[in-house]
Order: structure tokens, then sequence, then C-alpha cells
């Protein structure tokens, strides 16, 4: 079967006997062509199946009507609902949507930059690799705005949208601490990343006001070598490994805060196997409220990071750069509250706090 031609404006001015323009000017609701005639128009435009072509349209003016969204590993759950959440806000706005991943490599970071350069998107929402910035200030000094979204990037001078993380990791730091915690522990991630270096922060700031002491061994670094070929963002083997070097030395009393929920559920299984309850011996508390964390046993106390809102904050805050915010303004730095969500995994011993 042959498929059809694609209806075009001429195909609507010819059955209409009106002239080219006159159609384009009718179906972008111009002024100067009457309602009656706007309305012909719209029906045999309806009739035809014509269907705009947006590409054509953004040459004639001047805008591709296109956000470029670089990415790290859109199948980490934080990212795959700020993806969504971008999308939608972007699509109110009448804006689509061009997804580029990067998986956390500077090579293919400048060749996703250099891709979009050729597209001619109206500006960029990155989360940036973190290590290299002359291609971001290569594409900004084109011309094309660029904000930074969840991730902060050294030497590269940007708008940024993202999670308080400091203030993440203080407020579950501080709940284990009131929950009768004796000693803590952080289970990180080992990347050199704005995010980890921020939930450390907030975790040493709590700790040192408390008058707690924090050795080195209290900092749990997860290895990211095994992680580089699986398709998950982490992988809970990880974080298995460490918690069974971890469960042979911690002390009954102790708690531990993961920098996200899949190093807790590696945690678990860990304990459990070395024979520590949790929460009984143990308190652990997570980082994302991912969806299994409520059914786990027992259900993970963890702290829920805002994507949605860092998504839809990221678009509006891209527009305002490309409609025109002067740059004199100079960047800002916007970074949104998460919420704890207390649940079974962090319960005091009995007779406790």
């Amino acid at each position: 079967m042959t498929p059809r031609r694609r209806a075009t404006l001429r195909d609507i001015a010819a059955a209409l006997d009106l002239s080219v323009n006159t159609v384009s000017r009718a179906l972008a609701g111009k002024d100067a062509v009457s309602p009656e005639t706007r309305e012909r128009v719209r029906a045999e435009a309806e009739r035809l199946g014509y269907v705009p072509n947006t590409m054509a349209r953004s040459l004639v003016q001047g805008n591709a009507m296109t956000i470029g969204l670089v990415i790290t590993n859109p199948s980490n759950p934080f990212y795959a609902r700020l993806i969504s959440a971008i999308e939608e806000r972007g699509r109110v706005r009448g804006y689509s949507l061009m997804l580029m991943v990067t998986e956390d490599s500077v090579d293919n970071e400048r060749r996703v930059v250099d891709e979009l350069m050729r597209w001619g998107v109206d500006g960029v929402l990155a989360v940036p690799v973190q290590h290299g910035s002359e291609h971001w200030a290569r594409l900004g000094a084109a011309g094309t705005p660029v904000v930074l979204v969840n991730r902060d990037l050294p030497g590269f001078d940007a708008d940024l949208i993202g999670v308080d993380y400091y203030g993440s990791a203080r407020l579950a730091t501080e709940h284990l601490l009131a929950r009768g915690a004796r000693e803590l522990f952080l289970v990180e991630e080992d990347l050199d990343i704005s995010p980890v270096a921020e939930r450390v922060r907030g975790f040493r700031a709590v700790l040192a006001e408390h008058g707690v002491t924090v050795r080195d061994d209290h900092m749990v670094k997860v290895p990211t070598r095994r992680r580089e070929a699986s398709s998950e963002p982490w992988d809970p083997v990880d974080s298995y490994e460490i918690g069974r070097e971890l469960a042979a030395r911690i002390e009954p009393g102790a708690a531990v805060l993961a920098g996200n929920d899949y190093f807790a559920l590696g945690v678990y299984r860990a304990f459990t196997e070395h024979g520590l309850n949790v929460p009984r011996d143990v308190r652990v508390a997570g980082h994302g409220d991912h969806a299994f964390a409520a059914y786990l046993a027992p259900p993970l106390t963890t702290v829920r990071l805002p994507a949605a809102r860092v998504g839809a904050a990221a678009v509006d805050r891209l527009l305002e750069r490309m409609t025109g915010e002067p740059a004199a303004a100079g960047p800002r730095r916007t970074l949104l509250p998460a919420e704890l969500v207390v649940r079974a995994s962090s319960a005091p011993p009995e007779g406790g706090i």
C-alpha cells in the first residue's frame, strides 16, 4: 500500500482558491485574515489531515522551540522523575525536549554539546559530568542559554537549580541522633560530584555541632568500578559487600545513613545475614524515597527528593534566560528543600527517645 502524501499549505490553498500566504496567516491566527476565512482554512486543514512542519516553521521564525536536556543516567529513578517533569513543563510552555545521555563520560558530553549546537536548540538544561567546562562555555558563548540541574560545575558560571543536599543530610543525621544513635556511619558514592560533597558536608556539620567524633572509617565509600557496565543507577551488590565489612565491626546502637536507597537495600541484606536487626541493633536511613523504600522490611526511613519541582523550576529558569533576562543579572542558585519520611528502620530502641 502506497503511503499517503503529507498535506501541505499548498494543498489547502488550492482547495480553497486562496494564496499560500493567506492560508499560512489564517493558521497562525493573524488579524489580517477574517474570522470566516480562518474558519474555512481550519476546517480544510482538518479534512486534509494537515500537520504543521515544526522544523520549517522554526527556520522561518528563527527558533527551534526545542530544549536540550543533557542527563548522566536516565535509569536513575531521580532523573527519570526529573525528565518527566521537564518534558511536561516544557510541553505546557510550547517546547519539545531533546534528550541526550552522557553516562558520566566527559567525551560523551563534549560530543553531545557539539550535537546540540548543530541542532540549534533554544536552550539547554544540563546535569553535568563535573569535570571539564570548556565545552559548556563554548555553548554559552555561542548564545545558547544553559541552566545546570542538580549538579554544580566548577569553572562554569551558570544558573543552578537543584536539591539542597546539605540540608537533606542534616535532616537525616539529626533524626538518627534524636532516635538514640550513639555512632553514625555514612555510606556514600565514591564520586567527585557536588551532591555527594554536600551530603558529606551536612553529615559532618551535624555531628560536629553535637560533639560527635567522625573517624575516617565512619565515611564508607562505595566503589564505582562494578557499576560501569550496569544498566542500573546503583547496583545493591556494591553496598552489600560494603555492608558485610561494616557489619563485622559495627556496634549495637549505631546508625547508618545511606547516600541513596539502593545502598540501604544492600546494607539491609548484609546486616540481616550477620544477625543484626534493623532497627533494634542498627538504625538505617536512606536518600531518594524510591518506590521500594516503603516495602522493605522494615520500611525505610529516607529523604524524599523534590525531583518534579526541580524539573519544573529548571524549565522556568531556562525560559527566563531564553526570553531575554539580562546576563548582567548574574547566575542564580536555587536549592529546593527535601523532606524526611520517617518509617520503622529508624525506630528508637525500647524505652529510648
